[in-house]
C-alpha cells in the first residue's frame, strides 16, 4: 500500500488468516453497525468469524496475507480453533516467542516476492508435520465444501455415524465455529458467486442460493454483511463474473469501502491509537 487504505469491508469466511506486516500496522474494528476498535496489529491469526470486521492501513505498509483451510490451520498451529473462533490474536501467542519479529524481519530483508514466497514455505512447511486431522472430520468438511453448505447437521451425524454432541465437539476443535455456522457462511459465498453472474429477482437469488426464502437469505445477508441482498448486488453487478478458482471461496475481503452510518455505541476495546480514518465517500466496490 502506497498509502493509507480506509476502512474497508471484510465479510466472515471459512478460513484461517495470518496477516505479516512492516510499516504501518492493520487498523481492524468490528462492524459495521458497531464499530469499536480491536487494535494495531503489525501482524495477526485471525480465526473464522462470524460476523464482517472493519480493515485498513493509516498510511503506507507492506503485507502478506496467508489463508488457510480450517483444517490445514488446526495441523499447522497445533491448537484447537475454537481458540481463535471470533477472535483476533499475536501469532507469537501460537506460534512462540519471537517468531513473528523473525518472520518479519527476513521478509522485509528479502529483495523480491518470490524470494519472500519461498521464505515463508520454509518458515510454514516444517510446521506442516502434525497428525492429520481425524477422517471423519475431513469428510464432514469435504461435504460442506463441495456442496457449497447445503448440508444440514442431520446429513452430517448421517454421513459420518457421530452423534450431535461428538461431531459439534471435533467442528469446535478443528473448525472453530458449529457446523452450522459454517454453513450459513459457505452458502453465503455461494450465493455471492451467483449473484456475480447476474443476481435476476432476489427471489430467485435465495432458490439458487440454497435459502428456504428471501426473508432467510435476508437475514443471513445483513448477519453476516452488514448488507441486504440488493445492496450487494448492486455492487456485484459491477464487478467481471469469477469462478472460485481453487480458492475456498472467492469474495473473503469484499472490499467494500465503508462509510459510518451512525456513531459507535461501544468504545473502543484495546489499543485505541490515533483517530479514526475519516469517512470515505460512498463510492463502493470490490478490490
Amino acid at each position: 500500500m502506497a498509502g493509507a487504505r480506509p476502512l474497508r469491508v471484510t465479510l466472515p469466511s471459512a478460513t484461517v488468516t495470518l496477516l505479516l506486516g512492516w510499516g504501518h500496522p492493520l487498523h481492524v474494528q468490528s462492524g459495521p453497525q458497531d464499530g469499536a476498535s480491536l487494535g494495531e496489529w503489525p501482524a495477526m491469526i485471525a480465526g473464522l468469524q462470524a460476523s464482517p470486521l472493519l480493515a485498513g492501513f493509516r498510511g503506507a505498509a507492506f503485507a502478506v496475507e496467508i489463508e488457510f483451510s480450517p483444517l490445514g490451520a488446526r495441523r499447522l498451529l497445533g491448537t484447537s480453533l475454537h481458540h481463535l473462533a471470533k477472535a483476533v490474536v499475536d501469532p507469537d501467542e501460537i506460534l512462540g516467542a519471537g517468531w513473528t519479529r523473525e518472520a518479519t524481519e527476513r521478509l522485509m530483508a528479502a529483495p523480491n516476492w518470490p524470494q519472500r514466497w519461498q521464505i515463508l514455505d520454509s518458515l510454514l512447511i516444517p510446521r506442516l508435520a502434525g497428525p492429520p486431522p481425524p477422517p471423519v472430520v475431513a469428510e464432514a468438511w469435504h461435504l460442506l465444501r463441495t456442496r457449497d453448505g447445503a448440508v444440514s447437521l442431520s446429513d452430517l451425524m448421517a454421513v459420518t455415524g457421530l452423534g450431535s454432541r461428538r461431531l459439534q465437539g471435533l467442528f469446535r476443535d478443528h473448525i472453530g465455529l458449529p457446523a452450522q455456522t459454517v454453513s450459513r457462511i459457505l452458502r453465503f459465498h455461494r450465493t455471492l458467486a451467483v449473484a456475480s453472474n447476474g443476481c435476476g429477482s432476489l427471489a430467485e437469488l435465495a432458490v439458487r442460493g440454497g435459502y428456504h426464502d428471501q426473508a432467510h437469505m435476508n437475514r443471513d445477508f445483513r448477519a453476516l454483511s452488514g448488507q441486504t441482498p440488493g445492496e450487494l448486488c448492486t455492487i456485484m453487478e459491477r464487478v467481471p463474473a469469477r469462478g472460485h478458482g481453487g480458492h475456498i471461496q472467492p469474495f473473503n475481503d469484499f472490499g467494500l469501502r465503508h462509510q459510518p452510518r451512525h456513531q459507535p455505541r461501544h468504545q473502543p476495546r484495546r489499543q485505541p491509537g490515533p483517530p479514526a480514518v475519516p469517512a470515505v465517500s460512498a463510492e463502493e466496490g470490490l478490490a
